[in-house]
């Protein structure tokens, strides 16, 4: 079977695509798609589009299936999803959700938005929009009492379009593992 005759039910993802909004599938353009990560999307660029977010160090793609499936031996944590163009079988776009369980709040949940990234000859419309609508959905219908992310100033006006509002301040304990 060729990459591009691919679908959800063939593929092997990392979490149900039930779980991603109809809504927000309903607005891309027909050519795109809208889906959970997969075990092969390796191979259709996954790293590439990271690589519009800060340097990605290629482990192989070994490790990369690897770390899918400790991913996915979290269940109900990790909610990596991806835009993929149909006519290329590329991903031009990735977003991830993790939910974080608190003893707060009465045992409460936060969703965490994370890598929000859009292949540079795909932005400007509105994917990152969708993915961060998509990631929202996953962590409302998870019962999170909040959904969070960490952003550059210059990004607070975009999360701010998308619902978002500033609320204090971000501090890192930054660690050197990749020079």
């Amino acid at each position: 079977m060729s990459l591009s005759s691919t679908t959800d039910s063939t593929l092997d993802l990392l979490f149900p695509a039930e779980l991603i909004s109809p809504e927000v599938s309903s607005q891309l353009p027909k050519e795109l798609h809208i889906r959970p990560l997969a075990s092969t999307d390796y191979r259709r660029g996954h790293l590439s589009v990271l690589s519009v977010l800060t340097v990605v160090n290629d482990p192989g793609e070994a490790a990369w299936v690897s770390q899918f499936h400790a991913m996915r031996g979290a269940p109900r944590t990790y909610y990596p999803i991806v835009i993929v163009d149909k006519p290329t079988d590329k991903i031009v776009a990735v977003g991830t959700a993790f939910i974080e369980r608190k003893f707060l709040r009465g045992l409460g949940s936060v969703g965490h938005i994370e890598d929000i990234a859009v292949d540079k000859s795909q932005q400007g419309k509105k994917l990152g929009l969708r993915i961060i609508q998509a990631l929202t959905y996953i962590s409302e219908n998870s019962g999170c009492y909040k959904t969070i992310l960490n952003c550059s100033d210059a990004n607070i006006p975009f999360y701010q379009k998308c619902g978002f509002q500033q609320k204090e301040n971000e501090m890192v304990c930054p660690f050197s593992f990749f020079g």
